[in-house]
Parts: structure tokens; sequence; C-alpha cells
């Protein structure tokens, strides 16, 4: 659907997900550099020298495999797993990705992106497509078009640390407070984790 800029996390981008012919939206946090590519793909511009995802997708292309499909199959710790699947016509081969570089190669491809109704569920929203422009009474301010911010809870650990001493530094105490508890919440779950023998 589009990217865009995080005032929570500086140095971040939210990729913004969406269903097709259907109301849900994911919000993917991404790096600036894999921001810049997937950007430059969704615009149209074709850059002077090939990015990385270019030069990955012309390298298959020259030994005759295409990308068959993107699975992002699985949410955990704020982190997207992806999945992606290429086949050479006789043969599949599935490789781990990054989501974001999953994305970046998919929309140079024209190969469709899924994944579980597991993780709709828990990380979607839904808009309502009727109602998404701006509205006569909007505050500018308030609701900015094309901001769309995650939600803290997909952040990494290392991710809300940066965005509770971001919070701390502009002395937005409240803020710090929710990122605290976040963060605090995950290190449970995760020696939660931890304590489960098999």
């Amino acid at each position: 659907m589009g990217i865009s800029y995080s005032t929570v996390q500086s140095g971040a981008n939210a990729l913004i997900m969406a269903q097709v012919d259907g109301p849900i939206r994911i919000p993917i946090v991404i790096g600036n550099a894999e921001a810049q590519s997937i950007a430059i793909k969704m615009e149209g511009i074709t850059p002077t020298r090939p990015l990385t995802h270019d030069l990955f997708v012309s390298f298959t292309h020259a030994f005759g495999v295409t990308l068959k499909e993107v699975m992002i199959y699985k949410f955990e710790n704020g982190v997207f797993y992806s999945e992606l699947t290429f086949t050479d016509g006789s043969r599949e081969v599935k490789l781990d990705s990054r989501t974001s570089d999953a994305i970046g190669i998919a929309l140079r491809t024209g190969a469709p992106v899924y994944t579980t109704q597991e993780i709709l569920e828990e990380t979607g929203f839904v808009m309502d497509i009727e109602s998404a422009g701006p509205k006569e009474d909007d505050d500018p301010q308030e609701n900015p078009r094309g901001n769309i911010e995650p939600k803290l809870e997909n952040y990494t650990i290392e991710e809300l640390e940066r965005t509770l001493q971001e919070a701390i530094d502009r002395e937005d105490y409240e803020q710090a407070e929710r990122v605290q508890s976040i963060i605090e919440k995950k290190k449970q779950d995760n020696d939660n984790q931890n304590d489960i023998t098999v």
C-alpha cells in the first residue's frame, strides 16, 4: 500500500501491506535502505545503477530461475519471518528471508505475497476503505496523511529500547512509561519461553 515515516522511532519506516480486496492492513517496521528500495520500485523510478534487489532479480533471471511466491509465515517478538519460493520449471527451492527483502524482490518480479490468518489477526488493523480519506474536520497536525504508525507491540526489544531512550530525551514520560511496560512484558514472555523444558 505504501511506506510511512515513523515519528515514534527515528530511522525506521512503516511498510503498510494491504489485503487484496479487503480492509486489513499490516504495518511492518523496516530500515531506511529497504524503504528506499521499495519506494523506488513503487514510484516507477529506474535508478542509474541497479540496487541490491534489482541485481538479485537479474541474477535469478539470468539462470532461468523465477520467484513463485513470498510467504510471511511467522510473527514472533516483533519480527516477521518470510520465505521465498523459487522455481526453475522442474524443481522448487525455498529460502528464508527478511520480510523487507522478500517484498523488495516480489515487487520487482510481480510475485504474490501471502500470509496466515493468525498473522492477520495478531498484527493487522482494519481500515474502512470508504472513509479512509481525510475528513473536513480532521486536524492535519493530528492526522497527517500517509503517516500510519505501527503498533509498539510489534517492535523488537532492541527497537523498543531505542524508542524508550528517544521518548526520555524529548521528555515524553507518558510515552516512555508505555514503552517500558511493553519491554518488561516482552522480556517476561521470553523468560517464560526459556523456562519450558522438553
